[in-house]
């Protein structure tokens, strides 16, 4: 039994617009699921990810609205890595960045830079047999596109702490350092540490809430148990209704959740147009006349218009 890799990043965000226009207009995921934040209907829950709304290329935000911003510390991810496919898509991204007035530094095989809020981006050139997960965009070639997650950067002021609790209880295989690798059947990525910064972490705008980790759906319940019984005091399975959910804290203090692959973002609406209208899940559907008048409009970005 193993976990599928990173599932979903989610992060905060304090202008939704803004943030639509960095992720799908610059970046060039696709938005896939416009619905509200679960656990406080009153915000979005955005999810950005490749043409299919695949585990493995989600990134997800929680709007609150002029939230201050935010910087990470301890017990936080600090930065979010995707794969691309070779030198040439560095040089089209640093060029595209560069035109968006976005400041990138290009070291070996990687490009670091942030989005408009802060939170710390990398790609990286990867080869590797897992599928490309790739969104459409008009401006951007398919061969040059994000193909999804490689792995997740964090604080720690002791990653040996953390070390038991990976292996052991998670099954994370060391690669050498303060580094892991999360591989299942289907699609890996890795988990890294850095050393933490002096100043505490503060989140806010353009930090990150948690990393989530792929399961398929049989294996669920046992992954609660192991985290239960390493001393983690996960939460009961959450319906999140598009997948099922547990979240705990790991020992250097990250917010971990695990989520299945599925059912999915088409459980409620059809490929075609997945995040062009609000979607509620049936608990929330009563609330869709008091909700909609309180989210901020965001453009569509195929016709200009706000919705």
């Amino acid at each position: 039994m193993t976990l599928e890799g990173i599932h979903h990043v989610t992060a905060i965000t304090g202008d939704a617009p803004g943030n639509l226009d960095f992720y799908a207009r610059v970046l060039g995921l696709r938005l896939v699921k416009k619905t509200v934040n679960q656990d406080d209907p009153t915000v979005y829950h955005l999810f950005y990810a490749d043409e299919l709304g695949s585990p493995g290329a989600d990134i997800t935000f929680f709007e609150y609205p002029d939230a201050r911003r935010g910087h990470a510390g301890a017990g936080m991810v600090h930065r979010v890595v995707w794969r691309v496919a070779s030198e040439e898509a560095l040089g089209f991204w640093e060029r595209r960045l560069e035109g968006e007035g976005v400041e990138s530094e290009r070291e070996r095989s990687g490009l670091r830079f942030a989005d408009r809020e802060g939170l710390g981006l990398e790609l990286s050139v990867v080869e590797t047999d897992d599928p490309p997960l790739v969104a459409g965009h008009p401006e951007i070639p398919s061969e040059l596109a994000l193909q999804g997650f490689d792995g997740a950067r964090a604080y720690a002021a002791d990653p040996e702490s953390s070390r038991t609790f990976l292996e052991e209880a998670l099954r994370f295989q060391p690669s050498g350092g303060a580094r892991w690798e999360v591989r299942g059947d289907q699609r890996g990525s890795w988990y890294a540490y850095d050393p933490a910064p002096p100043e505490p972490g503060r989140g806010g705008a353009g930090t990150v809430h948690h990393v989530a980790w792929s399961s398929t759906l049989g294996d669920h319940e046992t992954w609660r148990d192991r985290a239960a019984q390493a001393g983690a005091r996960p939460t009961p399975v959450i319906d999140r209704f598009y997948f099922r959910s547990i979240y705990f804290r790991e020992p250097s203090g990250v917010l971990f959740e695990i989520a299945t692959m599925g059912p999915g973002f088409t459980s409620d609406e059809p490929l075609e147009s997945l995040g062009e209208r609000l979607s509620l899940p049936p608990d929330f559907e009563h609330l869709r006349e008091r909700l909609e008048p309180e989210l901020t409009p965001l453009p569509d970005l195929r016709s200009g218009s706000a919705a």
